[in-house]
């Protein structure tokens, strides 16, 4: 009777590490353009940017055509952003690369409520949401470890 209840306990904490490892995995990879932006914004103040100043800020997807260019462009049109798009060079690929721009504030909560919003957009159309940028926000700085922020004051 103990040895079976013992090796149902075995079982049972087995199962429970199982769960822990996959829902980790599952977080880290959310997290990944999310601490993405987190890193991008720090970055930005750390370079002097105003956190109550609007900032042009470029996004970029990759469709796999007119016709999904077509129907981003309409929905981010309709939210106030400039978008272009045009073909890859053929020998890159047989697809589309779209940029919007618009001027907005720039919050580690706003950007990472976008990159959420803007990556179920791509999927739903076949394609990709590549991120954002803004002048004064160097990418190299923003990879460092502490994700460009320097020294604290």
């Amino acid at each position: 009777m103990q040895s079976g209840l013992f090796i149902g306990l075995l079982a049972l904490a087995a199962l429970v590490a199982v769960l822990r490892v996959y829902l980790s995995v599952r977080g880290a990879r959310r997290g990944q353009a999310e601490d993405w932006d987190e890193r991008l914004v720090k970055n930005l103040r750390a370079q002097g940017g105003d956190p109550f100043k609007p900032y042009e800020v470029d996004y970029f997807f990759d469709l796999p055509d007119q016709g999904a260019c077509e129907q981003v462009a309409g929905a981010l049109g309709t939210r106030g952003f400039s978008v272009d798009f045009r073909r890859v060079d053929p020998e890159r690929g047989d697809r589309y690369t779209l940029h919007a721009l618009k001027s907005q504030r720039i919050s580690v909560p706003g950007m990472q409520a976008t990159t959420r919003e803007f990556k179920a957009l791509a999927v739903q159309h076949r394609g990709r949401y590549d991120g954002w940028a803004t002048a004064g926000i160097t990418r190299a700085a923003a990879r460092r470890d502490d994700g460009g922020a320097g020294p604290r004051r």
